[in-house]
């Protein structure tokens, strides 16, 4: 849960001298060894220790998700559940020149995103020391004015509305759009008619949401980290589904169901390829196989196969197919002095780490072993894994 900040502790830790008091408690290494030794020394030497210790905790967990972090203040609720600073920032470039109001602000992570390319925004939040926080975040930027209102209660007109509901309910993570805070069938009530982009869950069923719009499935160095829905009005005309690959190093990578999808029925070619997160949750496979010359595996799953592996992409090489059987598996295995074992499984019962417990691979080579159906048949591939994004 993180500590619990007050109003107090905010306007202390925003004032010279709770400035004065972090860059100190910052010099102190606070680790596991040297932690009780650490914090008593900040309750021997300044006022609000826990909330400094707990700031200066939070800035160092940050940098590497929210690039402005470094002097903000925050909770630890709020770094979870923060939009990481290239994902707010591509969602921020589709809205530049719009007058933007976040109706679920909290310490400001998208309002710094916007600030630079809006003429104006807007950032609310019910929570008065998250607000608080933010209005310190976003002190700089003149076109930024946070206020305290009810993400259901509009106190805006003209502007884009950007929300983040809460995903979990009652101490859990949620896929149900009725139990986010504030539920989104609420949130849609709440702005008939007006240009919306609302963050939600990778995980929610698109299909059953029976959104009119647009939905963007965003990944970042692989991981996938949200679904954002936008409205007709911000919508690229004709695209209801979009995938974006988002890169700490590399250019994005955007694709929509607007693109060719048509591709060849194959035997497996030299590669298999297990496409990123946000085209797989985008519904996008086959429009990624089609721009990159590929084909799949089998028409119901997701993996990918090709002669060639597509530039800044990991895929496997095929070394050896057969039926899955655990007993050929680990023949084959032993024959190929298998040692290190990465499992990958779709469309088969197989669970990866009891398989590597049976198999039990012993030698000293690197292979993948890659399980799936074709057609009605479990099929296994041992292959090789290239990582074409590091060479």
């Amino acid at each position: 849960m993180g500590y619990g900040f007050s109003r107090r502790d905010v306007a202390y830790l925003g004032s010279a001298a709770g400035r004065g008091a972090l860059a100190e408690v910052d010099r102190l290494a606070l680790t596991p060894q040297t932690y009780v030794r650490d914090l008593e020394r900040v309750r021997r030497d300044h006022a609000h220790p826990a909330a400094l210790v707990e700031t200066v905790q939070l800035r160092r967990r940050a940098v590497t998700k929210l690039s402005e972090a470094r002097h903000w203040l925050l909770t630890d609720d709020a770094l979870q559940q923060a939009t990481p600073s290239l994902v707010a920032r591509h969602r921020a470039a589709r809205l530049a020149g719009r007058a933007v109001h976040d109706v679920t602000c909290s310490v400001g992570a998208e309002l710094a995103a916007l600030a630079p390319v809006c003429p104006a925004v807007l950032g609310s939040d019910v929570d008065d020391v998250r607000l608080a926080m933010a209005a310190h975040n976003l002190a700089e930027h003149a076109n930024v004015l946070p206020i305290e209102a009810d993400a259901l209660v509009p106190v805006s007109a003209g502007t884009v509305v950007i929300a983040d509901p809460a995903r979990r309910a009652d101490g859990r993570r949620t896929r149900d759009p009725a139990k986010l805070r504030p539920p989104l069938p609420d949130l849609l009530a709440a702005y008939p008619g007006r240009d919306l982009a609302v963050k939600c869950a990778p995980g929610l069923d698109f299909d059953r949401l029976g959104w009119s719009g647009e939905i963007e499935v965003v990944s970042l160095d692989g991981v996938v980290r949200e679904a954002c829905l936008w409205t007709c009005g911000l919508a690229e005309h004709g695209v209801t589904r979009r995938a974006t690959i988002l890169s700490s190093t590399r250019r994005p990578v955007t694709l929509t169901d607007a693109d060719p999808q048509d591709i060849p029925r194959r035997a497996p070619g030299a590669w298999i390829l297990d496409p990123d997160g946000a085209v797989v949750r985008a519904g996008l496979v086959r429009h990624y196989a089609a721009r990159h010359g590929l084909w799949q595996l089998d028409p119901r799953i997701a993996y990918l196969t090709g002669d060639e592996l597509p530039a800044g992409t990991r895929g496997f090489r095929i070394v050896e197919r057969f039926d899955y059987r655990e007993k050929s598996v680990r023949a084959e295995l032993r024959r190929r002095d298998c040692g290190p074992l990465e499992i990958l499984v779709r469309g088969v019962d197989v669970d990866p780490d009891r398989l590597r417990r049976s198999v039990k691979p012993v030698g000293s080579q690197p292979f993948t072993l890659v399980l799936t159906r074709i057609g009605s048949t479990p099929t296994a591939f041992l292959c090789t894994a290239v990582d074409s994004r590091v060479l």
